[in-house]
């Protein structure tokens, strides 16, 4: 491929057209849909030929997997990664997510795809077992007795909540935090060193936000 190209508006065009159909994709795909958005209308919006856009990636599918393989790859840092925060504190701001936050884009893609064995749908298992795992090492942090099992309480939780709150247009997350918190007491023993801040978000009261992501 040569350095500068046309692309379909007749402008030329330098060696970020992969990145700008990256760009691209995770804007429609997230707002419309995988399914709903075509090749055409990605390079349209890219500015890129069809020709450059399968230089870069052999077919949708490929586009799809390296469109979610880039969405998060240090899954949630924004709250696994605060020092500021105990780790309770962590596994209660993995909640406090605002309702307006478009649909996981991981729970999208594996709706849509209907295909297990589609390298998106590996990305989208991958990153699923990755947050309960981070979950579960902030719960052993928290001295829960069984960490893998609160983790994956905690992360069905929030995948709940982001189906519920785009079904019904409702924020679901507050009462899932809610619930959370009920989980996370009766997990950790009550011998457990805690830090004065853990008495934030109390068994059966919503916790005080922690953050956004």
């Amino acid at each position: 491929m040569t350095e500068l190209e046309k692309g379909p508006t007749g402008r030329r065009r330098g060696r970020g057209a992969r990145e700008r159909i990256l760009s691209v994709s995770q804007q429609l795909f997230r707002e419309q849909g995988i399914n709903r958005t075509g090749m055409n209308e990605l390079c349209a919006a890219a500015q890129v030929s069809k020709r450059t856009a399968y230089q870069h990636f052999t077919g949708k599918d490929e586009l799809v997997a390296e469109y979610l393989r880039r969405f998060d790859p240090s899954v949630l840092s924004g709250v696994f990664d605060r020092t500021d925060l105990t780790p309770r504190e962590r596994l209660l701001a993995a909640f406090d997510i605002p309702p307006t936050t478009p649909m996981c884009p991981y729970i999208g893609a594996a709706v849509e795809l209907h295909d297990p064995q589609h390298p998106a749908s590996q990305y989208a298992r991958d990153y699923k077992k990755a947050v309960a795992a981070r979950l579960a090492d902030t719960a052993r942090e928290a001295g829960a007795a069984d960490p893998e099992q609160l983790g994956e309480q905690l992360a069905l939780l929030i995948d709940g909540a982001a189906a519920r709150t785009r079904v019904l247009n409702a924020d679901a997350f507050p009462t899932a935090a809610a619930i959370a918190a009920v989980l996370i007491d009766n997990a950790i023993p009550a011998s457990s060193p805690r830090q004065p801040s853990d008495d934030r978000g109390t068994t059966g009261s919503a916790p005080v936000p922690l953050g956004g992501q």
